[in-house]
């Protein structure tokens, strides 16, 4: 069955992540600090609040990915 390649792929995919999060620490944590930030109180996160960071750790993913893990 050609749809159980798909699955093996994204599951192999996933399991890369932790690696490529450990790859953009410093991202991933600028991005968690406008969060948490920006949704202090009752505040909520609405669209684009923290737009700068959330790009600068989408293209360290990506490059992250491209690399491959080390």
């Amino acid at each position: 069955m050609s749809g159980s390649n798909v699955w093996t792929r994204s599951r192999a995919r996933m399991r890369l992540f932790p690696e490529l999060l450990a790859q953009c620490s410093g991202e991933a944590t600028a991005y968690g600090k406008c969060v948490a930030a920006t949704t202090t109180g009752k505040q909520e996160l609405t669209k684009n609040m923290c737009l700068k960071e959330f790009e600068a750790l989408k293209n360290c993913f990506q490059s992250a990915a491209k690399k491959g893990v080390k």
